[in-house]
């Protein structure tokens, strides 16, 4: 089993595109490289080709691998397609983001921030400052998930306008990379509303009553109970433990950002249309379940009010893909390696290896299940995407264990959720990247990624894994 597991595609090719992100090479450059291998490795339409290399069989091994490469990068082609739609989506919700700051509401709100902390800070309205500050954040980010559901739209509007308030409290970011991270998993793996009510009850809860074992609605946020507290015990780690210290960035950096901006005028009208684009956005993205046009009929909103010229636009437009472009261009790739990771097999194979374990070891069957959840997160990096094709063999497993169905609720909606944090490819890190990176002060992997990998999955895995034996 561990042979099988060591040499499994995907956990390959996650574990070549977190190395190679460590080693600073480019996510999106990363994300191809590690495809190419996790196909190599599971034969996409290249046979067994290190079998033939066993047997010395040198020419039809590197046909084998001339097969694979190009039946890899079909494969890796033919699904861009739906990281293309995401990644429109980020273009538009960057160029509303952009207007939105023309209007001069995020102006207003780091004005009024700037006044209220004052000029002298005694370092005991610092610190209740700055955990009061953290503290409206995480409560801002939780809402996005079920409140107003807008998930992690909210984090070009409002963040960047923040980096001058971050730098005087000279609060350590990767303090908020956790903090909004927190907001935009912990909800839906509890909450049944907004992006709960879909993970919980059309995925989670569907997938196990369509394998065999008869669940209900009542049973899940109770069961998901524990593990959301490892998420909260992760916060707590990170904000009053790792991160407390205070960080110095290069104020001159964070200037530089506000320099280059236009300078905005405070006009109580703007605001008001400001206000009134960012409700329409809201209503849309609600009734029609668009971010797309929903972004374009508040852009729309400041052009008919003035606030925007129309000729701006175009302007608006390349600012917004500046700010977010780069985030949707790493969901395109992510969609393509995605796809190969499911060529490759090796997703099924890792879940059919949980079956081989034996049933009388139930606590390391059970670890064995989460970590292999942690695994296809990271590789595939959505949690959504990973709860149907581990429920199929988790379930019965779990029956075959005498496990109820509270444990495991627990254990498949714990699988799913880990490596949703960590991953380079996941919203819920790139998200948090956008917005704190601005300035060009904030690295992916060393100060998103990493932070919220050890702060989450660590004790996702243990709270998950209590879960799992005690209900």
């Amino acid at each position: 089993m561990v042979w099988e597991l060591l040499t499994n595609p995907v956990l390959v090719a996650v574990a070549v595109l977190l190395a190679l992100s460590a080693l600073r090479m480019n996510v999106v450059f990363a994300l191809v490289v590690a495809s190419v291998v996790g196909g190599l490795m599971g034969a996409v339409d290249g046979g067994e080709a290190w079998a033939m290399l066993g047997h010395g069989e040198f020419h039809a091994f590197w046909n084998c691998c001339v097969g694979g490469f190009s039946g890899t990068m079909k494969a890796f082609l033919s699904n861009l397609d739906n990281g293309a739609v995401l990644a429109i989506n980020y273009v538009m919700l960057g160029t509303f983001s952009i207007a939105i700051s023309r209007s001069g509401v995020t102006e207003l709100i780091a004005r009024k921030l700037f006044a209220w902390i004052g000029t002298e800070l005694t370092a005991r309205r610092l610190l209740y400052f700055k955990y009061m500050l953290l503290g409206i954040l995480t409560l801002i980010s939780i809402s996005s998930q079920n409140l107003i559901p807008m998930h992690i739209a909210f984090i070009p509007v409002l963040i960047p306008p923040l980096l001058p308030v971050f730098e005087k409290l000279k609060l350590d970011r990767r303090a908020v990379a956790c903090v909004l991270t927190f907001g935009l998993i912990t909800p839906y793996m509890v909450l049944p509303v907004g992006f709960g009510k879909i993970y919980l009850n059309n995925i989670l809860l569907d997938n196990i009553t369509r394998n065999g074992m008869e669940v209900h609605a009542s049973q899940a946020s109770p069961a998901m109970l524990i593990p959301a507290l490892g998420m909260v015990a992760g916060l707590l780690i990170a904000v009053f433990f790792s991160y407390r210290r205070p960080r110095i960035y290069k104020a001159a950096e964070t200037e530089k950002m506000v320099e280059t901006t236009e300078p905005v005028e405070i006009k109580p009208f703007n605001v008001l249309v400001g206000i009134a684009a960012i409700l329409m956005a809201l209503v849309v993205q609600i009734f029609l379940d668009s971010l797309l046009v929903g972004a374009l009929l508040a852009v729309m909103v400041f052009v008919i009010a003035g606030v925007i010229r129309l000729r701006d636009t175009q302007d608006v437009f390349v600012q917004g893909v500046h700010l977010m472009g780069g985030i949707g261009i790493v969901m395109i790739a992510a969609a393509g390696f995605a796809n190969v990771m499911k060529e490759t097999g090796g997703v099924s194979e890792l879940v059919s290896l949980v079956q081989g374990a034996a049933l009388d070891y139930k606590g390391v069957t059970v670890f064995a299940m989460l970590l292999i959840g942690l695994i296809i997160t990271m590789g595939i990096g959505s949690s959504f995407s990973t709860v149907p094709l581990i429920a199929a063999i988790y379930v019965p497993l779990c029956a075959a264990m005498g496990l109820s169905p509270l444990a495991t609720i627990a254990i498949v909606g714990s699988a799913g959720a880990l490596g949703d944090a960590g991953s380079p490819v996941s919203e819920s890190v790139l998200g948090p990247t956008a917005g704190l990176n601005a300035d060009g002060q904030h690295d992916h992997i060393y100060d998103s990624t990493i932070p919220t990998f050890l702060h989450y999955n660590l004790p996702l895995l243990v709270a998950g894994w209590i879960a799992g034996m005690v209900l």
